[in-house]
């Protein structure tokens, strides 16, 4: 059915930059000043207060005690109903790596041109941790997971499916090692081991973990943590 002239006109400019602002704020690492979001957003400060007020009254932002905005808890509501039954299946698994390896475990997505992190789990009572909070964002063709999608893909289906998206030999050495690996790609001084999730019905995904490149693991024995993981998941999604 071809396409209305509402649905191939211009996009809404302001519905863009309120999807953008939630998008900054759940990339910073701290919450952040009206002065900052607007800087982060290239528009006036009187424009991006405008953004945050209309956020507000959705609950989507909140602000601290000292006035700084970070994500509101209406994220968690919408957050909850996507993919909803691959983060069910991933949810107890994630837990369980996280506990078993002390490392943060998380599913990625593939997104556009980007990995963004639907589900995520740290692991408890082990000191600092790397935090990787759902709806991060990354460049597909850097870091672990998008090497696991690649390799799961291979190169003449990922020139179709992504053109202009870099593809990483490394995919290939992955496919053949069983998971993918990433040093000080995405975040320096961090590393990650992944394993692809082809599901039916779902974009394509990875399971991985991530930790200080500084630290002496055993990438195999991780390899194989999450290649077995990966499979239960599957079998619970069906």
């Amino acid at each position: 059915m071809p396409r209305t002239a509402a649905e191939t006109g211009p996009h809404s400019q302001t519905l863009s930059r309120g999807i953008r602002a939630l998008e900054v704020l759940a990339e910073a690492r701290t919450p952040l000043t009206i002065a900052e979001l607007s800087t982060a957003l290239e528009v006036h400060r009187s424009i991006a207060y405008r953004i945050v007020r209309t956020l507000e009254d959705h609950a989507l932002v909140t602000r601290d005690d000292s006035g700084r905005l970070q994500p509101g808890a209406g994220l968690a509501v919408l957050a909850r109903s996507v993919s909803r039954d691959l983060q069910a299946a991933a949810l107890p698994e994630l837990g369980r790596l996280a506990a078993e390896l002390h490392m943060t475990a998380f599913v990625a997505v593939w997104d556009r041109s980007d990995c963004i992190t639907l589900a995520t789990v740290e692991p408890q009572h082990s000191g600092a941790t790397l935090a990787q909070h759902p709806g991060t964002r990354h460049p597909l063709d850097r870091g672990g997971p998008g090497i696991a999608i690649q390799s799961a893909l291979g190169q003449k289906e990922w020139a179709v499916r992504a053109p202009g998206v870099r593809y990483r030999t490394e995919a290939d050495e992955s496919r053949t090692r069983g998971y993918a690996l990433s040093h000080d790609e995405v975040i320096p001084g961090t590393a990650s081991v992944a394993v692809p999730l082809l599901l039916p019905h779902h974009r394509p995904a990875a399971l991985a973990v991530v930790y200080l490149s500084a630290d002496a693991v055993d990438t195999e024995a991780i390899g194989a943590a999450l290649i077995a993981a990966a499979k239960r998941i599957a079998r619970a999604v069906g």
